[in-house]
Protein backbone atom coordinates (compact mmCIF):
# COMPACT_ATOMS: atom_id res chain seq x y z
CA UNK A 1 0.00 0.00 0.00
CA UNK A 2 2.74 2.36 0.98
CA UNK A 3 4.82 1.75 -2.15
CA UNK A 4 1.70 2.45 -4.23
CA UNK A 5 1.10 5.75 -2.48
CA UNK A 6 4.70 6.68 -3.01
CA UNK A 7 4.38 5.87 -6.70
CA UNK A 8 1.26 8.01 -6.96
CA UNK A 9 2.97 10.89 -5.17
CA UNK A 10 6.00 10.61 -7.45
CA UNK A 11 3.72 10.59 -10.50
CA UNK A 12 1.90 13.68 -9.25
CA UNK A 13 5.22 15.42 -8.57
CA UNK A 14 6.38 14.54 -12.07
CA UNK A 15 3.22 15.89 -13.68
CA UNK A 16 3.40 19.12 -11.68
CA UNK A 17 7.07 19.56 -12.61
CA UNK A 18 6.32 18.86 -16.27
CA UNK A 19 3.55 21.46 -16.21
CA UNK A 20 5.91 24.05 -14.80
CA UNK A 21 8.55 23.17 -17.36
CA UNK A 22 6.09 23.42 -20.25
CA UNK A 23 4.63 26.68 -18.94
CA UNK A 24 8.06 28.29 -18.63
CA UNK A 25 8.98 27.03 -22.11
CA UNK A 26 5.79 28.32 -23.87
CA UNK A 27 5.90 31.86 -22.43
CA UNK A 28 9.26 32.78 -24.02
CA UNK A 29 8.17 31.12 -27.27
CA UNK A 30 4.95 33.13 -27.31
CA UNK A 31 6.85 36.31 -26.56
CA UNK A 32 9.32 35.50 -29.33
CA UNK A 33 6.50 35.04 -31.85
CA UNK A 34 5.01 38.40 -30.86
CA UNK A 35 8.41 40.10 -31.23
CA UNK A 36 8.98 38.56 -34.65
CA UNK A 37 5.49 39.54 -35.79
CA UNK A 38 6.09 43.12 -34.65
CA UNK A 39 9.42 43.21 -36.50
CA UNK A 40 7.71 41.78 -39.61
CA UNK A 41 4.97 44.42 -39.45
CA UNK A 42 7.65 47.13 -39.12
CA UNK A 43 9.48 45.73 -42.13
CA UNK A 44 6.26 45.69 -44.19
CA UNK A 45 5.50 49.28 -43.17
CA UNK A 46 9.04 50.44 -43.98
CA UNK A 47 8.89 48.63 -47.30
CA UNK A 48 5.69 50.45 -48.19
CA UNK A 49 7.27 53.77 -47.22
CA UNK A 50 10.32 52.97 -49.35
CA UNK A 51 8.15 52.05 -52.31
CA UNK A 52 6.17 55.27 -51.94
CA UNK A 53 9.37 57.32 -51.65
CA UNK A 54 10.83 55.51 -54.66
CA UNK A 55 7.70 56.20 -56.74
CA UNK A 56 7.78 59.84 -55.70
CA UNK A 57 11.46 60.06 -56.62
CA UNK A 58 10.79 58.40 -59.99
CA UNK A 59 8.00 60.91 -60.67
CA UNK A 60 10.28 63.80 -59.78
CA UNK A 61 13.04 62.46 -62.02
CA UNK A 62 10.55 61.88 -64.85
CA UNK A 63 9.11 65.39 -64.42
CA UNK A 64 12.60 66.90 -64.32
CA UNK A 65 13.58 65.10 -67.51
CA UNK A 66 10.30 66.14 -69.12
CA UNK A 67 10.78 69.77 -68.09
CA UNK A 68 14.32 69.79 -69.46
CA UNK A 69 13.29 68.02 -72.66
CA UNK A 70 10.30 70.27 -73.34
CA UNK A 71 12.11 73.49 -72.39
CA UNK A 72 15.07 72.61 -74.61
CA UNK A 73 12.89 72.06 -77.66
CA UNK A 74 10.39 74.88 -77.30
CA UNK A 75 13.15 77.40 -76.61
CA UNK A 76 14.64 76.61 -80.02
CA UNK A 77 11.72 78.49 -81.55
CA UNK A 78 10.86 82.19 -81.44
CA UNK A 79 7.39 82.02 -83.01
CA UNK A 80 4.29 81.32 -80.93
CA UNK A 81 2.92 78.69 -83.35
CA UNK A 82 6.22 76.79 -83.47
CA UNK A 83 6.55 76.91 -79.68
CA UNK A 84 3.10 75.34 -79.36
CA UNK A 85 3.84 72.73 -82.04
CA UNK A 86 7.00 71.65 -80.19
CA UNK A 87 5.13 71.53 -76.87
CA UNK A 88 2.26 69.51 -78.35
CA UNK A 89 4.68 67.00 -79.83
CA UNK A 90 6.62 66.58 -76.58
CA UNK A 91 3.75 66.44 -74.09
CA UNK A 92 2.40 63.21 -75.58
CA UNK A 93 5.63 61.48 -74.61
CA UNK A 94 5.00 62.03 -70.91
CA UNK A 95 1.23 61.84 -70.49
CA UNK A 96 -1.89 60.76 -72.36
CA UNK A 97 -3.55 63.77 -73.96
CA UNK A 98 -6.41 63.22 -76.37
CA UNK A 99 -6.33 66.79 -77.72
CA UNK A 100 -4.29 69.92 -77.05
CA UNK A 101 -5.07 73.37 -78.45
CA UNK A 102 -3.78 76.92 -78.33
CA UNK A 103 -6.79 79.24 -78.08
CA UNK A 104 -6.89 82.97 -78.75
CA UNK A 105 -7.70 85.49 -76.00
CA UNK A 106 -11.19 86.08 -77.43
CA UNK A 107 -12.02 82.38 -77.81
CA UNK A 108 -15.22 81.15 -76.15
CA UNK A 109 -13.71 78.67 -73.68
CA UNK A 110 -17.15 77.46 -72.54
CA UNK A 111 -17.08 75.26 -75.65
CA UNK A 112 -14.21 73.35 -74.03
CA UNK A 113 -15.90 72.39 -70.75
CA UNK A 114 -14.32 68.92 -70.83
CA UNK A 115 -10.83 70.38 -71.28
CA UNK A 116 -8.27 71.45 -68.71
CA UNK A 117 -7.77 75.17 -69.40
CA UNK A 118 -4.66 77.14 -68.52
CA UNK A 119 -4.81 80.94 -69.06
CA UNK A 120 -1.67 82.35 -70.68
CA UNK A 121 -1.04 85.50 -68.65
CA UNK A 122 1.76 87.79 -69.80
CA UNK A 123 2.33 91.08 -67.96
CA UNK A 124 -1.04 90.74 -66.17
CA UNK A 125 -2.81 90.34 -69.51
CA UNK A 126 -4.40 87.14 -70.83
CA UNK A 127 -2.98 86.58 -74.33
CA UNK A 128 -4.60 83.20 -74.89
CA UNK A 129 -5.42 79.81 -73.38
CA UNK A 130 -3.77 76.40 -73.43
CA UNK A 131 -6.47 73.72 -73.51
CA UNK A 132 -6.01 69.96 -73.19
CA UNK A 133 -8.37 67.01 -72.96
CA UNK A 134 -6.54 64.74 -70.53
CA UNK A 135 -7.37 61.02 -70.56
CA UNK A 136 -6.30 60.30 -66.96
CA UNK A 137 -7.51 62.70 -64.27
CA UNK A 138 -4.48 61.98 -62.10
CA UNK A 139 -2.24 63.49 -64.79
CA UNK A 140 -3.82 66.95 -64.49
CA UNK A 141 -1.13 68.11 -62.05
CA UNK A 142 1.57 66.91 -64.45
CA UNK A 143 -0.07 68.85 -67.27
CA UNK A 144 0.04 72.07 -65.23
CA UNK A 145 3.73 71.51 -64.45
CA UNK A 146 4.62 70.92 -68.11
CA UNK A 147 2.36 73.76 -69.27
CA UNK A 148 4.37 76.21 -67.17
CA UNK A 149 7.37 75.45 -69.37
CA UNK A 150 5.25 76.16 -72.43
CA UNK A 151 4.27 79.50 -70.89
CA UNK A 152 7.95 80.38 -70.44
CA UNK A 153 8.68 79.60 -74.09
CA UNK A 154 5.53 81.43 -75.19
CA UNK A 155 6.53 84.56 -73.22
CA UNK A 156 10.00 84.39 -74.76
CA UNK A 157 8.51 84.27 -78.27
CA UNK A 158 6.21 87.22 -77.52
CA UNK A 159 9.08 89.26 -76.11
CA UNK A 160 11.21 88.52 -79.18
CA UNK A 161 8.32 89.56 -81.42
CA UNK A 162 7.91 92.83 -79.51
CA UNK A 163 11.63 93.59 -79.81
CA UNK A 164 11.56 92.80 -83.53
CA UNK A 165 8.52 95.03 -84.05
CA UNK A 166 10.23 97.87 -82.21
CA UNK A 167 13.18 97.66 -84.58
CA UNK A 168 11.12 97.57 -87.79
CA UNK A 169 7.98 99.56 -86.88
CA UNK A 170 7.62 103.31 -86.61
CA UNK A 171 6.32 104.10 -83.11
CA UNK A 172 3.92 106.84 -84.25
CA UNK A 173 2.33 105.42 -87.39
CA UNK A 174 2.90 101.67 -86.76
CA UNK A 175 4.15 101.11 -90.30
CA UNK A 176 7.64 100.04 -91.33
CA UNK A 177 10.56 102.28 -90.46
CA UNK A 178 12.46 103.79 -93.36
CA UNK A 179 15.47 101.49 -92.85
CA UNK A 180 13.41 98.29 -92.83
CA UNK A 181 11.19 99.49 -95.66
CA UNK A 182 14.27 100.04 -97.82
CA UNK A 183 15.45 96.49 -97.11
CA UNK A 184 12.09 95.12 -98.21
CA UNK A 185 12.06 97.43 -101.24
CA UNK A 186 15.37 95.96 -102.42
CA UNK A 187 14.03 92.43 -101.90
CA UNK A 188 10.82 93.10 -103.81
CA UNK A 189 12.65 94.76 -106.67
CA UNK A 190 15.03 91.79 -106.93
CA UNK A 191 12.05 89.43 -106.98
CA UNK A 192 10.35 91.52 -109.68
CA UNK A 193 13.48 91.42 -111.81
CA UNK A 194 13.87 87.68 -111.37
CA UNK A 195 10.26 86.88 -112.18
CA UNK A 196 9.87 89.69 -114.73
CA UNK A 197 7.05 91.39 -112.81
CA UNK A 198 5.93 95.00 -112.69
CA UNK A 199 6.32 97.02 -109.48
CA UNK A 200 5.13 100.52 -108.60
CA UNK A 201 6.40 102.87 -105.91
CA UNK A 202 4.21 105.59 -104.36
CA UNK A 203 5.49 108.58 -102.43
CA UNK A 204 2.67 110.23 -100.43
CA UNK A 205 2.75 113.56 -98.63
CA UNK A 206 0.09 115.16 -96.38
CA UNK A 207 -0.80 118.53 -97.92
CA UNK A 208 -0.01 121.61 -95.81
CA UNK A 209 0.99 119.48 -92.87
CA UNK A 210 3.14 122.28 -91.44
CA UNK A 211 0.06 124.50 -91.30
CA UNK A 212 -1.73 121.90 -89.16
CA UNK A 213 1.21 121.79 -86.77
CA UNK A 214 1.49 125.59 -86.58
CA UNK A 215 -2.23 126.12 -86.04
CA UNK A 216 -3.24 123.21 -83.81
CA UNK A 217 0.05 122.00 -82.35
CA UNK A 218 2.21 118.95 -82.89
CA UNK A 219 -0.05 116.59 -80.92
CA UNK A 220 -2.87 117.27 -83.37
CA UNK A 221 -0.39 116.97 -86.23
CA UNK A 222 0.67 113.55 -84.96
CA UNK A 223 -2.97 112.45 -84.66
CA UNK A 224 -3.62 113.52 -88.27
CA UNK A 225 -0.59 111.57 -89.50
CA UNK A 226 -1.70 108.49 -87.53
CA UNK A 227 -5.22 108.66 -88.95
CA UNK A 228 -4.03 109.24 -92.51
CA UNK A 229 -1.61 106.31 -92.29
CA UNK A 230 -4.26 103.99 -90.87
CA UNK A 231 -6.66 104.91 -93.67
CA UNK A 232 -3.96 104.17 -96.24
CA UNK A 233 -3.23 100.79 -94.61
CA UNK A 234 -6.92 99.91 -94.70
CA UNK A 235 -7.13 100.83 -98.38
CA UNK A 236 -4.18 98.93 -99.84
CA UNK A 237 -3.82 95.16 -100.25
CA UNK A 238 -2.21 92.95 -97.61
CA UNK A 239 0.61 92.05 -99.99
CA UNK A 240 1.56 95.73 -100.45
CA UNK A 241 4.23 97.28 -98.23
CA UNK A 242 3.89 100.60 -96.43
CA UNK A 243 6.51 102.60 -94.55
CA UNK A 244 7.19 106.03 -93.12
CA UNK A 245 9.84 107.66 -95.28
CA UNK A 246 10.27 110.71 -93.08
CA UNK A 247 8.22 113.51 -91.49
CA UNK A 248 4.75 113.39 -93.06
CA UNK A 249 5.88 111.33 -96.07
CA UNK A 250 4.50 107.81 -96.45
CA UNK A 251 5.80 105.37 -99.08
CA UNK A 252 4.15 102.29 -100.58
CA UNK A 253 5.33 99.41 -102.72
CA UNK A 254 2.57 98.00 -104.93
CA UNK A 255 3.80 94.55 -105.88
CA UNK A 256 3.00 93.12 -109.35
CA UNK A 257 1.37 96.43 -110.34
CA UNK A 258 1.90 98.39 -113.55
CA UNK A 259 1.51 102.13 -114.11
CA UNK A 260 -2.23 102.19 -114.85
CA UNK A 261 -3.03 99.85 -111.99
CA UNK A 262 -0.97 102.00 -109.64
CA UNK A 263 -2.86 105.11 -110.76
CA UNK A 264 -6.15 103.38 -109.91
CA UNK A 265 -4.85 102.28 -106.47
CA UNK A 266 -3.48 105.77 -105.74
CA UNK A 267 -6.81 107.37 -106.66
CA UNK A 268 -8.62 105.07 -104.28
CA UNK A 269 -6.23 106.14 -101.50
CA UNK A 270 -6.55 109.85 -102.34
CA UNK A 271 -10.36 109.71 -102.25
CA UNK A 272 -10.43 107.78 -98.97
CA UNK A 273 -8.34 110.52 -97.31
CA UNK A 274 -10.27 113.37 -98.93
CA UNK A 275 -13.63 112.01 -97.74
CA UNK A 276 -12.56 111.25 -94.19
CA UNK A 277 -13.24 113.43 -91.15
CA UNK A 278 -10.26 113.21 -88.83
CA UNK A 279 -11.00 113.51 -85.12
CA UNK A 280 -7.91 114.81 -83.37
CA UNK A 281 -8.55 115.57 -79.70
CA UNK A 282 -11.25 118.29 -79.72
CA UNK A 283 -10.84 119.03 -83.42
CA UNK A 284 -12.64 117.58 -86.44
CA UNK A 285 -10.46 118.18 -89.46
CA UNK A 286 -10.17 117.36 -93.15
CA UNK A 287 -6.86 116.60 -94.85
CA UNK A 288 -5.71 115.79 -98.36
CA UNK A 289 -2.66 114.09 -99.81
CA UNK A 290 -0.53 114.33 -102.92
CA UNK A 291 0.96 111.24 -104.55
CA UNK A 292 3.90 110.69 -106.89
CA UNK A 293 4.35 107.37 -108.71
CA UNK A 294 7.24 105.63 -110.44
CA UNK A 295 7.14 102.14 -111.95
CA UNK A 296 9.63 99.36 -112.64
CA UNK A 297 10.82 98.69 -115.30
CA UNK A 298 9.47 101.61 -117.31
CA UNK A 299 10.82 104.46 -115.14
CA UNK A 300 13.89 102.97 -113.47
CA UNK A 301 15.66 99.73 -112.56
CA UNK A 302 17.11 100.59 -109.15
CA UNK A 303 15.49 101.48 -105.83
CA UNK A 304 17.30 104.80 -105.54
CA UNK A 305 16.22 105.89 -109.00
CA UNK A 306 12.62 104.77 -108.45
CA UNK A 307 12.49 106.83 -105.23
CA UNK A 308 13.98 109.89 -106.90
CA UNK A 309 11.50 109.72 -109.77
CA UNK A 310 8.50 109.18 -107.51
CA UNK A 311 9.71 112.19 -105.50
CA UNK A 312 9.89 114.26 -108.69
CA UNK A 313 6.33 113.22 -109.56
CA UNK A 314 5.22 114.16 -106.01
CA UNK A 315 6.79 117.59 -106.46
CA UNK A 316 4.80 118.03 -109.66
CA UNK A 317 1.59 117.06 -107.83
CA UNK A 318 2.33 119.71 -105.20
CA UNK A 319 3.10 122.34 -107.80
CA UNK A 320 -0.07 121.50 -109.70
CA UNK A 321 -2.33 122.37 -106.77
CA UNK A 322 -2.06 119.42 -104.31
CA UNK A 323 -4.66 116.73 -103.61
CA UNK A 324 -3.75 114.96 -106.81
CA UNK A 325 -1.70 112.17 -108.36
CA UNK A 326 1.19 112.53 -110.76
CA UNK A 327 2.97 109.75 -112.63
CA UNK A 328 6.66 110.21 -113.34
CA UNK A 329 7.19 111.72 -116.75
CA UNK A 330 10.72 111.75 -118.18
CA UNK A 331 11.87 115.20 -119.25
CA UNK A 332 12.85 115.58 -122.92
Amino acid sequence: MIPGMILILLLMFFLISLRHILTFSLVPAENSVKEHKAKYDDLVKNNRLLKSANEELENKVENTIALYDITKDICKNLEEEKVFAAFKEKINRYMRVEDCRLLGPDEDITKYSDYTILPLNVYKKTVGFLAARIIKDQETDKFHILAQQFLLGFKRALLYKEVQELTITDTLTHVFTRRYFMERFNEELSRSKKLKLRLSFLMIDVDRFKDFNDRYGHLVGDAILQDVTKTIKDTIRQIDLIGRYGGEEICIILTETDKEQSRFAAERIRRAIEQKIIKAYDEELKATISIGISTYPGDAHETKSLIERADQALYMAKQSGRNRICLYQPSH
